[in-house]
C-alpha cells in the first residue's frame, strides 16, 4: 500500500512539475508549482517525517507561491507578451533533465548489486514529538540563541524600512 501512494504522489509530483514547464498561462505554472510542493510534502509524509512536511507546507506552498502570486497580480502579464517569448529555454531544460534521469538511473543501476536489508529500523525517527524534545533539551541554548537573532533580523529589517525614526 505504500509502494503505490508513493507511486501516486510521485507521479502527481512530477506530472505538475512538468506541467509547470510547459504552461503558457502563468498563473497556471504557479498553481501547478503549489500542487508539486503539496506532493512533496506528500512523500515527506510517507517517509515518516512529519515536520518536513509541515515545513514544506507552510514556507514553499504557503509563502513562498502567495509571493510569486502576489508579483504575477502585481506584473499584469499580457497575451502579446506570452507570444514573444521562445521555447528554447524550456528545450534545454527537458534536455538537462534528460541527462539528469540518465545519471540517476546508473546510480540505481550501481545500487541494486549492493542491496541491504535493514531489519532495525526506528520508527520514530522522524516525528515531531522527537524533534521537540531533542530540541528544547539538548539543543535548548542554541534554539534560543537562534531565536535572540531571528528577533534581531526583524528589528533591523523594520528599523531599515521605517522612513522617520
Amino acid at each position: 500500500m505504500d509502494q503505490f501512494l508513493f507511486f501516486l504522489v510521485a507521479f502527481l509530483a512530477v506530472s505538475s512539475a512538468v506541467y509547470f514547464v510547459f504552461a503558457r498561462n502563468p498563473l497556471y505554472a504557479i498553481l501547478s508549482l503549489i500542487v508539486t510542493m503539496f506532493s512533496i510534502a506528500g512523500m515527506y509524509i510517507l517517509l515518516n517525517a512529519q515536520f518536513l512536511a509541515i515545513i514544506q507546507i507552510i514556507v514553499y506552498a504557503g509563502a513562498i507561491m502567495v509571493l510569486f502570486l502576489y508579483i504575477l497580480m502585481m506584473l499584469n502579464l499580457n497575451k502579446e507578451d506570452e507570444s514573444k517569448k521562445n521555447n528554447t529555454l524550456k528545450f534545454v531544460g527537458v534536455f538537462t533533465a534528460g541527462l539528469l534521469l540518465i545519471g540517476v538511473l546508473g546510480v540505481f543501476r550501481g545500487v541494486q548489486e549492493n542491496h541491504v536489508v535493514v531489519e532495525n529500523v526506528d520508527k520514530g525517527v522522524g516525528l515531531t514529538k522527537n524533534l521537540g524534545r531533542l530540541l528544547f533539551n539538548e539543543y535548548v541554548l542554541p534554539f534560543e540563541l537562534a531565536s535572540i537573532l531571528i528577533l534581531a533580523g526583524i528589528v533591523g529589517a523594520v528599523l531599515i524600512g521605517k522612513k522617520d525614526l
